[in-house]
């Protein structure tokens, strides 16, 4: 009997700071599918000395976007990852463990520890983050949301796998400024397609509950400085995210 194959899935834009790291800790793959959505730095090139399955094409969102990479996937075990992530040896051995097991689930949540402006978060709702990543190629698929999608499965069998996935999410206050712009937009564009409305009492009250969310009910006062900042972005992202829904409300 042939072993089965891997198939590691990515999307990217403009992640030639990290997608090199990202890309040599899944080497070991049968299979690297990777989707870019028109990079300006070096991306594709760092992509293309790690696999000739690299595709650039249009932004449909975060959803749209990685069932594009899972459709060119011919594995029969995925491992989804972005470009900011690292598989590490311990995780390494646990993926090649399962999918050479008979007896094993159809999906696997991996723990996630991520890092804020230099310092992994173990507090203020980033740790544990159990994220369903490893699945058998035709028994799931991503939603269609522009962001925050979520892998969706044909069973409720899912286990979890031994190592960690490392997340290098924000590396500076310019990356998190931009992404509270970004992912702020996207929320509201969702927000209005389901008919939702908001105004300016709205966006203060959900900023406040998100500040108090993770600052204290989630502990974030322990991970210090860090735990402080991310907070107030948070609450910002809340804030704003809200704020753009009443004006794309007032224009529709």
């Amino acid at each position: 009997m042939t072993r089965p194959t891997l198939s590691v899935i990515l999307i990217t834009k403009n992640e030639a700071e990290l997608v090199g790291q990202c890309l040599e800790s899944v080497k070991w793959a049968d299979e690297i599918v990777v989707v870019d959505s028109g990079s300006t730095d070096a991306t594709v090139e760092i992509c293309r000395r790690y696999t000739d399955k690299v595709v650039v094409t249009d932004w449909p969102g975060f959803g749209p976007q990685k069932n594009r990479a899972l459709a060119m996937a011919t594995g029969e075990w995925v491992l989804s990852i972005d470009a900011d992530e690292e598989v590490t040896h311990e995780l390494r051995d646990s993926i090649r463990s399962v999918i050479s097991d008979k007896n094993s689930s159809d999906a696997y949540e991996i723990s996630r520890l991520s890092s804020y402006c230099g310092r992994f978060m173990r507090h203020g709702g980033w740790w544990p983050d159990p994220v369903l990543r490893l699945f058998r190629n035709g028994k799931g698929r991503f939603s269609d949301h522009r962001v925050h999608e979520r892998i969706l499965m044909d069973t409720d069998n899912v286990r979890r796998l031994d190592g960690l996935l490392m997340h290098y999410s924000f590396r500076s206050l310019e990356q998190v400024l931009a992404k509270v712009n970004h992912y702020s937009t996207e929320n509201a564009s969702m927000l209005l397609t389901r008919g939702r409305k908001a105004s300016l009492g709205t966006a203060i009250l959900h900023g406040l509950w998100m500040f108090f969310r993770t600052y204290f009910l989630k502990a974030g006062f322990l991970d210090g400085r860090e735990g402080f900042i991310l907070a107030v972005s948070n609450a910002e992202g809340s804030y704003y995210k809200y704020l753009k829904l009443m004006y794309l409300s007032k224009k529709q």
